[in-house]
């Protein structure tokens, strides 16, 4: 592979793209050549959909940075949300059963884990869901300031969009690596941080799945997708699209699964690809 393809691709009719460590920079801003690029092919007609590991609820801040609300896959492609409404358009979940299931395994195979649940509501701030649970044990890989720490069982008491399981010390390729043999297809398992998270969703509920119901939604075919990722939750949706590019800085797993290295977030990579087509 290339480091930056010489292909001459078409124009695509659909830009998809991850969020953290592809589309924002490492200060977690959209930079002014992005927002431009991004505007460019907005006002050219193409969508432009936001891929992310991020609940709805975290949505804003990037909607504000490229000031565009796209259509996006949320929850690792289990939410569809459409932030211009504040609506949630479509939604998979684990069962209650299932999630119970995935937490008696999850501290067999992995002791000492902690466990939480995303849920979503009608909107992104739906006050009557508690959006994010957390058992006692469990410590955020991440500033999370808008956590809810639970009993245990009440982690799995309601249906979820995707459990996390976290684990102090490890990484998350050892984590999926462990618990991902013993799970009898009763979830699909990934991780966006190799700081001992992994997540799980429903059975074959993935970033590319969910792009899918918006591609088909807009009818416009796989092919003609150009998508952007970093990390082992985007690996699906690269291979998905007609074309995936991975970031400089991205996960090798990324990088293996794309058609194309662009360069890192911090260096304007997804812009510098987009700006093949679109200049504002």
């Amino acid at each position: 592979m290339e480091w930056v393809t010489r292909l001459q691709l078409s124009k695509p009719k659909m830009v998809a793209t991850d969020v953290d460590g592809t589309l924002i920079d490492e200060h977690e801003r959209v930079t002014p050549r992005t927002r431009a690029a991004v505007a460019a092919l907005v006002a050219d007609g193409v969508p432009f959909v936001l891929a992310t590991g991020r609940p709805p609820r975290w949505i804003a801040p990037v909607v504000d940075g490229l000031g565009h609300a796209p259509l996006s896959v949320c929850g690792n492609g289990a939410v569809i949300y459409d932030p211009a409404a504040d609506r949630i358009l479509h939604t998979t979940t684990l069962d209650a059963a299932s999630l119970a299931w995935i937490a008696d395994l999850a501290e067999r195979v992995l002791p000492g884990c902690g466990l939480a649940a995303e849920r979503v509501g009608a909107s992104a701030h739906d006050a009557a869901t508690p959006q994010f649970v957390s058992s006692p044990e469990y410590e955020h890989a991440w500033l999370n300031p808008d956590d809810t720490q639970v009993a245990r069982a009440e982690v799995f008491a309601a249906p979820a969009i995707k459990m996390l399981i976290r684990l102090r010390g490890a990484t998350s390729a050892d984590m999926r690596a462990a618990l991902e043999p013993q799970l009898q297809g009763r979830a699909d398992i990934t991780y966006s941080t190799n700081n001992g998270l992994i997540e799980l969703s429903a059975p074959g509920i993935t970033k590319a799945a969910g792009l899918a119901l918006i591609a088909e939604r807009l009818g416009v075919q796989d092919s003609s997708i150009v998508a952007f990722g970093d990390m082992p939750n985007d690996v699906p949706m690269l291979r998905m699209a007609g074309h995936g590019v991975a970031m400089a800085n991205g996960h090798p797993e990324a990088q293996a699964a794309a058609d194309e290295i662009t360069a890192s977030n911090s260096a304007d990579g997804v812009a510098q690809v987009l700006e093949r087509w679109w200049t504002s």
